[in-house]
């Protein structure tokens, strides 16, 4: 299974705290907290890992973030409604 972080609230959108930025920085991830959380892959096991050990703390102003389990192979993408997202699969859409 494929391990995916989103936001589960809304309004808010994909943010971490503080204390999750320096936890990525000590797994050695070059992020800092001035920076858009949305530049690192939601399936980071650096990310995962920071979300799996922090809970609720990893979260950051009016987010909570949730780990998604989807199967292995499946070619994902991160949509979002108002700050609330969700996991769905890849498709192709010609126009």
């Amino acid at each position: 299974m494929q391990k995916i972080v989103k936001n589960n609230s809304s309004p808010g959108g994909f943010r971490l705290s503080d204390e999750a930025f320096l936890r990525l920085r000590e797994l050695g991830h070059k992020t800092e907290p001035r920076d858009d959380p949305n530049d690192i892959p939601r399936d980071d096991p650096r990310l995962i890992q920071v979300i799996e050990e922090l809970g609720e703390r990893a979260s950051g102003k009016y987010s909570v973030l949730k780990i998604v389990e989807i199967p292995d192979g499946v070619e994902w993408e991160i949509q979002e409604n108002l700050g609330y997202e969700w996991v769905a699969e890849k498709h192709r859409i010609w126009e």
